[in-house]
């Protein structure tokens, strides 16, 4: 079972198709148990494409490479959940409208310009962050930011009475993210000191966040995880420029 709901995990949050079984309700709900793990995964695929580039590409290029291939890893689903999240929460709409604005296959102009300002900042900040410390930082800052979707699951309640993201909170409950968290405690160790901050940091986003949107929509959803996502992933790669200068990354 726990490999099944690994490779799940795996299956969902990127573009490698590892199981072909039937669908698997239980092992799918529990899925987010390993978000951390497969973040790390990601996360390493990320630092590797760095050393790949920088050597033979121009600062800039390298960034815009970068971005683009953590878009392939993974299918570019959390950005079309920060999309969706965008146009429901930036319409001025009642809350039954926002969530019938997310469900909306099309994309809105807030969505577009959401998803504008979202990968102009992950490219300056790829851009900009000092080489030396680069790769660790591409190495543990997915975990982290998938670790956010585990406790956005696991502690707010779900706006739509159905829906593949309510298998996830029905079935991810206090020991699943238990263990999510410890996988993400081991990413934060392997960031040193700057990455145990992190991982602080990463808690009171994602718990204001969610607050913030189970206000606005009376709960989360699947693109509100995916927004989370974006969001904290963007907000780590922003508060290393600051906590570089007093705490120190494991090279």
């Amino acid at each position: 079972m726990m490999l099944k709901t690994m490779a799940m995990s795996l299956q969902f949050l990127t573009r490698f198709y590892v199981y072909r079984g039937e669908f698997d309700e239980r092992a799918y709900g529990r899925a987010p148990l390993f978000f951390p793990l497969v973040g790390l995964f990601l996360g390493a695929a990320w630092a590797v494409l760095y050393l790949l580039l920088y050597r033979f590409f121009a600062p800039a290029v390298t960034a815009a490479l970068l971005v683009l291939g953590m878009v392939v890893f993974t299918g570019g689903l959390h950005l079309d959940g920060f999309m969706d999240t965008m146009d429901g929460i930036f319409s001025g709409r009642p809350r039954e409208k926002m969530l019938e604005i997310m469900r909306d296959s099309r994309v809105g102009a807030f969505g577009v310009l959401g998803l504008a300002c979202l990968l102009l900042l992950k490219f300056a900040l790829l851009l900009s962050l000092p080489r030396e410390v680069l790769p660790r930082l591409l190495l543990i800052i997915p975990a982290l930011s998938r670790w956010g979707m585990v406790y956005a699951i696991a502690r707010f309640p779900y706006a739509r009475p159905q829906g593949l993201g309510l298998l996830q909170v029905r079935h991810t409950r206090g020991r699943e993210l238990a263990v999510a968290s410890l996988f993400a405690l081991g990413a934060g160790v392997l960031g040193g000191p700057l990455g145990l901050v992190m991982l602080v940091f990463s808690f009171v986003v994602v718990h204001l966040l969610g607050r913030y949107l189970t206000w606005k929509l009376g709960g989360l959803t699947g693109d509100t995880y995916g927004a989370i996502n974006e969001i904290l992933e963007v907000f780590l790669l922003l508060i290393a420029y600051p906590l570089l200068n007093y705490l120190p990354v494991t090279l």
